[in-house]
């Protein structure tokens, strides 16, 4: 099997290519990999891919060596260095001392306490969204379970009831820019939206920016996010008291910081679960023995959204930089070289999980690499966990015989393991 094949979005579409991983952690667990045009995208200089589950954390504790600063976190380079200065101002494409500045001024809203202050309401909101579908006996699980991390997420930010589905929108337009079905995802109801959210959507670009030279703008550039920068800087004049919101806006961060603060938040806090929710029971309803078991023992509820983590994670890899020539995995790095760990590959890796390619509810312990490692650990870990958990009980809770009503469809891209759709039905009528 070709390596290339890990960095082609549209291998993603047909599903993770774990033998292809499982080769190369054997083989070529630290590789050169090409980057080849995709599209209108244009041929990238490639990168040096690690698939390994110890070298993966190696990578991902040292940025003194392997920076998320140099050329951000994202496989495809920034267009320009303009907008590499600007997304260098994210928290996730910072180093120590800059990321732990900016990860403190938010990070008392994500703690386990705060967290658990939310855990009822998340709860709650869970059985409204399934109690909603129940009677149908059938639904797309996908736009069933978006709304939950979108809620909340409106909740901890103090979005407007009605502007919340921007998120869902700004988050689709990002992470799958790859995937045509989402990168000019509008689901917005324009009449449910505020007076401050109509005035931002007007700088919203009309079709997919463009270079001057006529290629696509990265969808990550402040031209390509107009509309959401806008929103963003009229939602912190009114920010609610103690909500995320109030926190950046009262942090001292600069107007690149505060910005690429709030799109963190509304895309990765947003997609990950987007994507992680339906991917777990997708693969709960493709493992029946797994589904009884849980059934018949709800109290492995926790243990079974950990191995879903780590069997669908969310994010297929990350990209770092090597500040100097370094070995790794008997290969030499040399300063500057994109370097990319595949946390999907890590998660499988037989040195760590016994049968790495069984899905087993009561695995203990499970170090999955889904949420990441080191300094750069999710923000959200808990929250989402949180949400995971509140949405799998709701659904196994009220939808009873819950199967497959049709095969899924995956979205296509190299670093969201995402699903477009996920058809179930539930009841005794079969």
């Amino acid at each position: 099997m070709n390596p290339v094949e890990a960095f082609l979005p549209e291998t993603y579409t047909a599903g993770v290519p774990y033998a292809l991983f499982a080769e190369l952690r054997a083989t070529r667990p630290v590789c050169r990999i090409d980057e080849p045009a995709v599209g209108a995208w244009p041929v990238g200089p490639g990168f040096r891919a690690v698939f390994r589950h110890a070298d993966v954390k190696h990578v991902l504790r040292t940025p003194e060596v392997f920076s998320s600063h140099l050329g951000a976190t994202q496989i495809r380079d920034p267009d320009t260095p303009a907008d590499l200065e600007f997304v260098r101002a994210m928290m996730l494409n910072q180093d120590p001392p800059d990321h732990s500045r900016t990860r403190r001024i938010v990070a008392a809203a994500f703690t386990p306490r705060a967290v658990r202050e939310l855990e009822a309401v998340i709860e709650e909101r869970a059985l409204v969204l399934v109690d909603s579908v129940a009677g149908r006996g059938e639904a797309d699980f996908v736009e069933l379970a978006a709304d939950l991390p979108v809620w909340t997420l409106a909740h901890v930010m103090g979005v407007p009831e009605g502007d919340r589905r921007l998120l869902f929108d700004w988050a689709g337009r990002v992470i799958g820019y790859q995937d045509a079905d989402y990168a000019g995802l509008s689901t917005a109801a324009q009449e449910e939206l505020s007076p401050m959210a109509r005035a931002a959507l007007v700088r919203r670009p009309a079709s997919a920016p463009r270079r001057p030279d006529g290629r696509p703008m990265n969808p990550r550039s402040r031209e390509a996010l107009a509309d959401m920068f806008a929103y963003a800087h009229a939602l912190a004049e009114r920010p609610r008291p103690g909500s995320v919101m109030a926190r950046m806006r009262e942090g001292g961060l600069s107007r690149d910081e505060f910005e690429n603060m709030f799109f963190l938040f509304a895309v990765a806090g947003n997609e990950t679960l987007r994507n992680g929710i339906p991917g777990g029971l997708l693969t709960l309803l493709d493992h029946p023995d797994s589904l009884r078991l849980l059934l018949d023992r709800p109290e492995l509820t926790g243990s079974a959204v950990e191995e879903m983590l780590r069997f669908w994670p969310p994010v297929i890899d990350f990209r770092r930089t090597a500040t100097r020539d370094v070995e790794l995995g008997g290969q030499l790095i040399r300063r500057g070289e994109k370097v990319v760990v595949f946390h999907a590959s890590a998660n499988r890796d037989e040195t760590v999980f016994a049968d790495p390619d069984r899905f087993d509810i009561t695995r203990a312990p499970n170090d999955h690499l889904s949420f990441g490692f080191g300094p750069h650990v999710c923000l959200g870990a808990h929250l989402a966990r949180v949400q995971m958990r509140a949405m799998l009980r709701a659904t196994l809770d009220r939808l009873p015989g819950l199967r497959r009503a049709g095969e899924p469809v995956r979205l296509t891209s190299n670093f969201q393991n995402g699903l477009k759709t996920l058809p179930v039905r539930w009841g005794t009528d079969r």
